[in-house]
Order: structure tokens, then C-alpha cells, then sequence
């Protein structure tokens, strides 16, 4: 799994995790079907991943295709075994009052992010025509950039994701589970809006309930932002410092279904961080100060999936990990400190480097 970098230093290819924000993409959620005999299928699509999404994305190289790869946790289970990723487990439902942050089924998810939605269209095509009867489809959405990066609320979204080395260190796992050193892991959420209620409001309430404002999207001062805003209950920090996550949001919808929605996904060096701004959403901090947007949005789906890195995936055999997954008791060379990420901001992971972000 761990390769030499440059001067005898290990380093990992994650997957494209940090890849630019695009116009387009596909959120693909498919389930194992039960036949063992399938599992090799799968695998034997891990292997060649890389190679796929390089001849769909050969055709326009300017296009800016890039596909993720996910697994659940039983899907883990069943097609690698252990080791298994320190903190995969199934998605934790949340209920309180009436709000409610469902768990739903689905053991692979497939990421797909494209400047051209035929490009996303195409690599999905491929995936699921090599997958075959091995897998059932579970959610398809297709997502489009709206505006100056907008969600259907009529806001900007994405706003604090983090840039440079920042998104590194929030995303990708270091030494703390160094077995999975340059994985990551997602939580995704499909949300649905009442967009005739929210668009009633004036302006101002909408702005509360957001914690920042519509049309400059300039965040709220805290003397007049509302402790229940999103923006508010979405910060997550840890001996004064703010963990951060990288959100790559998409609007959806249907206009003639009157189905309007965002398509959440969240990545993240643990699920921990998520997990906290769902509690501190759907629950409230303290208990009952919840998210005024869930009067609003419903969450109709929700997923964790653990991200390998593109090394692992490579390693994979049709029989399973191989000399993918490396024994725990073997050093790596990894130095990063655990959650939350070093001052100092590095990964030690080679010669990695991440791509800015979109804001």
C-alpha cells in the first residue's frame, strides 16, 4: 500500500478526494447483491479503476472527470476483511423532535465529477455495465452547479471549505490508522426542500437561519447571527481549534415533480466531525437549539462510506486486498499527528499535494 517517495519517504495516492469543483457530477449508491460468486466482480473493478476513469476521461482532457470510490462498512466486511479502516461503521440515524437524519441502504458509492455531465454519464455507464449483476442500484442523482455556485435556497455553498495544505490535513487520515494512511471518509445526504414555504420568508429570516447573508454571502456577526444558524451549528472545534471538512454540495431536482434539493457530501480525516454537526443539527447545541434549515429540508437518505486511497485500489486482487493492506506492525514512515491535524500543517505523506478549492 505504501510505496518509496523521494529520498526513501513512503508516499500514497489518495484518490481524487481534492479534485477541482466541477459543473456536473453523479452520486451513484449501488447494493452488493447477495451471490458470493459477484464478489471478484467488484474487486476485479477496484483493480482497474484507475484505468477506466482515464480512458472516459481521455476523450475530453479538458473535461476535468474524476470519480471516487467508496465502500460501506458490511461491504468492506465482505469484499476486503480485515484490517478494516479504524472508524468505518454503518451511518448513525438521528432522531429528535420529529427531525430526523435517516440510514439507508447502499455499500458502494461512486462519486463522478465532470465540467460536462456526458462525461459523468459515460463513466457511470462504464461502471455499471462492468459491475454487472453483481450489484443492484439503490440512488442516482445528478447534480449541476447552480449560478455562482449556489444551492436551490438561493445561497452560496461551500463557502468555508478548506484550500491548500488546509484540505489535507481535513481530509485525508495520516498516522492514526496508518494501515489506511491517505484514505478518507464520506457521509452523504440527500435532501429535500420546501421550497414554497422558504421562499414565503423575507429575506432577513433566511439569512438568520443561514448565518450569512444572501446576496454577498458574507457571514453574519455573531451579535446578530442566531446560535441555531447552519452556519453556526456546523463548527466543530476541539482545543480552540476548528476541524474542517471538504463539502462538494449539488443542487438537483425536478421541476415538473416539484422535487427541489441538495445533494450533501461530506469528506472527512474522520466521520466524527460530520457526526457532530448532524447531532448538533438534527438535536441541537444544547439540545433543542437545532438547525431552523431542517424546518425546511428533509434528509431522505444517509450514508458513511470509507475512501481508499487510489494505491489500495490498485493492489486489489480478484481474490481481495493482497499485499494491499500491510500489517499494522509494519512501520510506514508516517508523521502525522492524530486528529485533530498538526500546527504545523504537515501530512507526511510523501510528496502529497492537495489542489485549492473552489469557495
Amino acid at each position: 500500500m505504501i510505496t518509496p517517495g523521494a529520498a526513501g519517504v513512503p508516499s500514497v495516492l489518495p484518490q481524487a478526494i481534492t479534485a477541482r469543483l466541477t459543473r456536473a457530477a453523479i452520486f451513484l449508491v449501488v447494493a452488493l447483491n447477495p451471490d458470493p460468486d459477484q464478489a471478484p466482480v467488484v474487486r476485479s473493478l477496484c483493480a482497474d479503476f484507475s484505468a477506466l476513469l482515464r480512458a472516459v476521461g481521455f476523450r475530453d482532457q479538458e473535461g476535468g472527470l474524476s470519480c471516487v470510490m467508496a465502500f460501506g462498512s458490511d461491504a468492506w466486511d465482505q469484499l476486503f476483511g480485515q484490517p478494516r479502516p479504524a472508524e468505518l461503521h454503518p451511518f448513525r440515524e438521528i432522531r429528535a423532535d420529529g427531525r430526523h437524519a435517516v440510514a439507508t441502504q447502499g455499500d458502494l458509492l461512486f462519486h463522478i465529477r465532470a465540467e460536462r455531465f456526458d462525461l459523468c454519464f459515460e463513466l457511470a455507464t462504464q461502471i455499471m455495465t462492468r459491475l454487472g449483476g453483481a450489484v443492484s442500484p439503490v440512488d442516482e442523482v445528478h447534480g449541476f452547479r447552480y449560478f455562482d455556485a449556489r444551492d436551490l435556497l438561493g445561497f452560496v455553498d461551500g463557502t468555508e471549505n478548506p484550500t491548500g495544505q488546509a484540505v489535507i490535513e481535513a481530509t485525508l487520515i495520516g498516522a492514526e490508522d496508518a494501515v489506511f494512511a491517505g484514505g478518507s471518509y464520506v457521509i452523504v445526504q440527500k435532501y429535500l426542500h420546501d421550497l414554497a414555504a422558504w421562499n414565503a420568508l423575507p429575506t432577513e429570516a433566511q439569512e438568520r437561519i443561514i448565518g450569512r447573508t444572501k446576496l454577498s454571502d458574507i457571514e453574519l456577526d455573531d451579535t446578530v447571527k442566531p446560535t441555531h444558524a447552519h452556519s453556526a451549528l456546523t463548527v466543530i472545534e476541539e482545543d480552540g481549534r476548528e476541524i474542517k471538512i471538504l463539502r462538494d454540495n449539488m443542487p438537483f431536482g425536478r421541476a415538473s415533480q416539484g422535487d427541489f434539493g441538495t445533494y450533501f457530501i461530506g469528506y472527512s480525516r474522520s466521520p466524527r466531525t460530520i457526526e457532530q454537526m448532524l447531532e448538533n443539527m438534527f438535536i441541537g447545541r444544547p439540545p433543542g437549539n437545532y438547525d431552523r434549515l431542517l424546518d425546511f429540508s428533509r434528509a431522505v437518505t444517509g450514508n458513511l462510506f470509507f475512501v481508499p486511497s487510489a494505491t489500495f485500489l490498485e493492489n486489489v486482487t480478484e481474490n481481495g486486498p493482497a499485499a494491499a493492506a500491510r500489517s499494522a506492525d509494519q512501520p510506514t514512515g508516517l508523521t502525522p499527528e492524530p486528529i485533530p491535524a498538526a500546527h504545523d500543517g504537515s501530512l507526511g505523506i510523501g510528496s502529497l499535494k492537495g489542489n485549492p478549492q473552489n469557495e
